[in-house]
């Protein structure tokens, strides 16, 4: 006989989990509170829909937080594993230029989303619609629309905090916390960070890019860019910094970090094209022949006193490790995702609450953080594909 397998939450996690089940050992049924699954997919697509990332495996097992947590999962089941499925559904995939992974040109996100579906209807996965999950009953089944629903096995993928239009609003840890489950405060990741500018700074270069730079946290680099908004910086050079930006702001109320204006440019090469330049003025040659941009120049202008601007030694310096206090983050809901939920001390290394057999949690809504740029995507796939093989193997 067939188990019964309930599924709450119709996220990445979700579909994946409910793709690879064997459907002919469990009656698979999705439970899904809004009237459409896959709301918070949709607008993550809006930004650029990268699926996942292309380098190799091993470089990016390590852009996880807490180191390992993940490992077994994403080694199970790869970012060319996610490739090779999504090609077999119907969405093949191709490279960018950045090396992350997206539909190939013309696939819109909705879609793939559909695709997916498509995929899971034909496999006799049921998805059922504005059913809410509000606990369990005292045999620990699910009650979904104040009723329980018997079922063998119970998998949430709930998601985290973020994009509380999407319906993914993190209300269920409370839920969870009284259940006994051992749980975390939910707080922004890949978020904007909050920086007290100058008035006289922002009020020119509010909106304005700083390209081709790198900013480093507690000895973690990331390169690309950052826009300068009224609130702070946001953008892929500080979003991968959100580990160690965030413990510094929880043990001190403040965390720095250091852009470097040309990470091409090593501080000799710098110094040599400062010294040599045949430009008089040192605004001339930081743009004439370092290249910096306007917002850069002026950065280093405002910030700086008048001789350590004019001092070719500590302007080098400045130009390699230029510190800013970042204050705060941006509000959870402004953030593109969140740490925090099901604490990883809760779960087996199988994704099963210690304290309720059977049931088991995957994807966002458990405590741990990643990068923009496919990993995070890719991590729920991985999750949902680690689970759905060890129940197959285990029925």
């Amino acid at each position: 006989m067939k188990k019964q397998i309930a599924i709450i939450g119709s996220g990445p996690s979700a579909f994946l989990l409910a793709a690879f089940l064997d459907a002919k050992k469990f009656n698979i049924t999705i439970y899904e509170k809004n009237k459409t699954s896959g709301r918070k997919f949709l607008v993550a697509g809006k930004g650029g829909f990268n699926l996942t990332h292309s380098e190799p495996i091993e470089q990016f097992i390590k852009r996880y937080t807490p180191n390992e947590f993940l490992d077994q999962a994403l080694l199970d089941f790869t970012n060319i594993d996610f490739r090779n499925w999504l090609d077999h559904i119907g969405i093949p995939t191709y490279i960018g230029s950045s090396k992350r992974v997206y539909p190939i040109n013309g696939i819109k996100p909705i879609e793939v989303l559909n695709t997916i579906l498509k995929s899971l209807k034909e496999k006799g996965v049921t998805i059922k619609y504005q059913h809410i999950f509000s606990n369990w009953d005292d045999n620990s089944n699910p009650i979904i629309n104040n009723e329980t629903i018997q079922t063998d096995y119970t998998v949430f993928s709930l998601g985290g905090a973020s994009w509380n239009v999407t319906g993914s609003d993190g209300n269920w840890l409370d839920t969870f916390s009284k259940k006994g489950i051992k749980t975390k405060t939910f707080q922004a990741s890949n978020c904007g960070y909050q920086i007290d500018w100058k008035h006289n700074f922002i009020e020119k270069h509010e909106g304005i890019p700083l390209k081709n730079i790198s900013i480093s946290c507690d000895n973690i680099t990331q390169k690309g860019e950052a826009v300068i908004t009224k609130f702070g910086l946001e953008g892929n050079s500080i979003y991968g910094l959100s580990p160690p930006i965030r413990e510094q702001l929880n043990a001190t109320s403040k965390a720095t970090v250091f852009v470097d204006f040309k990470p091409s440019l090593t501080l000799e090469n710098i110094k040599y094209k400062i010294k040599s330049s045949k430009y008089r003025t040192t605004t001339e040659i930081l743009k004439k022949e370092l290249k910096l941009s306007t917002p850069q120049i002026d950065l280093l202008k405002t910030y700086l006193s008048k001789e350590s601007y004019l001092s070719r030694e500590l302007l080098t310096n400045k130009i390699k490790k230029f510190p800013l206090e970042i204050i705060n983050t941006a509000s959870i809901d402004e953030s593109i995702s969140t740490v925090g939920g099901v604490d990883l001390d809760a779960i087996s290394e199988n994704f099963e609450l210690k304290n309720m057999s059977n049931q088991f949690c995957i994807g966002e809504m458990l405590d741990w953080d990643a990068p923009t740029g496919g990993y995070l995507l890719q991590a729920s796939a991985s999750t949902g594909v680690y689970l759905a093989k060890h129940l197959n193997k285990n029925n």
